[in-house]
């Protein structure tokens, strides 16, 4: 069948596609041109309920597939997506204003994602331990957790939902998933439809399409799901983080990030400009890996700055449908605002800017905001677009301070001829990831993601997926008998 909105724009309940119960609509936007590419009435509690209902009773039809036949099914996934790779490109341009390069980052990413799942039922290995008793023996068996609830967020919502939705699937789990309503298809109904399209039984994955005026707190509260795994702001994760807790539930939360971009005297300028240049604005900089903050060595720092001002001045912005374009529309106006607000807030306080981009509508131009201090509010902030901080610094000592100086802690970079200065450098900054001579924006299928300090709780990928989606269980078999003292 063909990948479009008017197809894909429904709830997916118990392996169904219907309308939500609510009179209540979505309307699905092209943030580019604004156009209405599909409506929706949204999911209601009763709908939510449904939907982890469904998961749970699915759930049990999944225990019973030969861990074979489950990766032979999450591999048919991985197929359908590469069959349908053009129509999934046209759904990310149209519904997230993503450009052709971003579309294929985004596919690529979440390709590896379900191959790497795949492998996860053949991986649900247990162990056998000795006992403190005479002739018993103690076992562990790794289980499924049960039913997940995964919220995503708008900016690449193809991937950062599969990124909990496969290996929550791979290890055995009912999947109960809520896109952002900015992302309802790429981020949502359109994981159904590859997964249904998979076999995977009725109703083991579950997409509702809501908001929060209409469920409020349900989808995280609900009894069925034992871990809720949320992408998003660090405010809303908060919150989620403290409902989960409070409802005796896991959560995993990857959050906002202030990363910091290190470019050392040393550094290969030109690289260092490319990498820079791509660690900001890939995506109009909607990325929580973005770099927010470019720190420049005082010795090259001017240098540094006019030959990235002319990277940066070479971007062209516009349709994401031209293929020579790198920046389309930022999500929606309150975010543009929003960026606005953040860019005079900076020149009052006294960054200078080098370069200032118009902002019309939704399509923000890039503006580089040069001489920023930590003093500045600007610099504390996720700048979630097209829009960056270049700060100068002097000593090693100090750039390791000024990277530091965030609530955050998800990733970053450092420039230098010197690799192991850059290691040493990298341990002493306070992030889940750092990247020596590279980009900012790093996502491999098996190796541990996530953030330090508000950046998030829990790791993801590989192994760490495994972990935090299954449970270990101790069952002891006593093959004689326990002596008694009373």
């Amino acid at each position: 069948m063909t990948l479009n909105f008017e197809v894909l724009c429904k709830q997916f309940i118990a392996g169904e596609w219907r309308d939500g119960q609510s009179s209540n609509t979505l309307k699905n936007i092209n943030p580019y041109n604004e156009e209405v590419l599909a409506e929706v009435n949204i999911a209601t509690t009763a709908d939510i309920d449904l939907a982890y209902q469904a998961a749970a009773k699915a759930k049990l039809e999944w225990d019973k597939v030969n861990a074979y036949k489950k990766r032979d099914i999450l591999e048919k996934a991985a197929h359908y997506i590469e069959a349908h790779e053009e129509e999934i490109t046209e759904l990310i341009m149209d519904e997230l204003g993503g450009t052709r390069l971003k579309a294929a980052f985004e596919i690529g990413l979440v390709k590896n994602m379900v191959k790497e799942a795949a492998t996860f039922p053949l991986r649900m290995e247990g162990k056998i331990l000795p006992s403190t008793e005479d002739n018993k023996e103690n076992r562990l068996y790794r289980i499924p957790a049960g039913v997940v609830g995964v919220i995503s967020p708008f900016n690449f919502p193809f991937f950062l939902s599969m990124k909990s939705v496969a290996p929550a699937l791979g290890a055995g789990n009912g999947v109960v998933l809520k896109p952002h309503e900015d992302s309802l298809v790429t981020g949502g109904t359109l994981i159904g439809k590859i997964f249904e399209e998979a076999g995977v039984p009725k109703g083991l994955l579950n997409v509702v399409l809501t908001d929060i005026k209409e469920i409020g707190d349900t989808f995280v509260e609900h009894p069925i799901p034992r871990i809720i795994s949320f992408t998003g702001s660090t405010k809303v994760g908060s919150h989620i983080g403290q409902l989960a807790v409070k409802n005796f539930k896991k959560p995993l939360l990857e959050l906002g990030g202030n990363s910091a971009f290190i470019v050392m005297e040393d550094a290969d300028l030109d690289y260092a400009v490319n990498a820079a240049t791509f660690s900001r604005f890939t995506h109009q900089g909607q990325i929580c890996m973005s770099a927010n903050r470019i720190l420049g060595q005082k010795s090259i720092y001017n240098e540094f700055l006019e030959k990235y001002k002319a990277k940066v001045s070479t971007l062209k912005v516009g349709d994401p449908r031209d293929p020579e374009t790198i920046i389309g529309p930022v999500i929606n106006h309150r975010q543009a605002e929003t960026l606005r607000t953040s860019i005079e807030s900076g020149i009052k306080d006294g960054a200078n800017p080098v370069l200032k981009g118009n902002i019309s509508g939704r399509m923000v131009e890039p503006t580089i905001l040069a001489d920023v201090t930590t003093e500045m509010s600007v610099s504390q902030e996720e700048l979630f677009g097209p829009v960056v901080c270049v700060m100068p610094f002097e000593t090693e000592e100090e750039a390791i301070s000024i990277a530091n100086n965030t609530k955050f802690g998800l990733s970053g970079a450092i420039h230098t001829a010197n690799l192991e200065r850059g290691v040493e450098i990298s341990k002493k900054i306070h992030t889940g990831m750092i990247h020596v001579n590279d980009v900012s924006i790093n996502d491999e299928p098996i190796v541990a993601f996530g953030g330090e300090n508000q950046s998030g709780l829990g790791r993801l990928n590989g192994d760490w997926s495994l972990d935090e989606f299954t449970t270990m269980k101790w069952i002891s078999v006593n093959y004689g008998q326990r002596n008694f003292p009373y």
